[in-house]
């Protein structure tokens, strides 16, 4: 089995926009579709998608507490240039790239929020 999709809510999705725009292509990320103003979904690397919308019930978006969604990146490079292009369009600091030896001698990543507060963490795993 694997993931398909995740979907993460937003209350101002051209804002939404234009801070995926810049951070998904730097992982190897392709926008998919767009269906503005209410979704648009980027296809990452493995084929998995993240889809960015408006609640489909209508009320406040919201992040979930201990929701955290794991972008993988190709190396640690590419963690340290994803975490400041996050933060350059938006996104809040909530962990410095580095190694995080608590998960392992192979783990390196940083943790991000997006403008919405969804948590995102861009993770680095050393082959082993």
């Amino acid at each position: 089995m694997s993931l398909n999709y995740v979907t993460l809510g937003s209350n101002d999705l051209p804002r939404a926009r234009a801070f995926y725009d810049a951070l998904l292509p730097a992982i190897g990320g392709v926008l998919e579709a767009e269906y503005m103003p209410h979704a648009f979904c980027y296809q990452l690397r493995d084929g998995g998608r993240i889809w960015v919308m408006t609640p489909f019930d209508e009320e406040p978006a919201a992040p979930g507490n201990g929701t955290m969604t794991g972008l993988l990146c190709a190396s640690p490079t590419e963690v340290d240039a994803a975490h400041a292009t996050a933060l350059a369009h938006g996104g809040t600091n909530e962990g410095a790239p580095g190694p995080r030896p608590l998960y392992g001698p192979e783990v390196y990543g940083g943790y991000i929020r997006d403008p919405d507060g969804n948590k995102l963490s861009l993770i680095h795993l050393k082959p082993g």
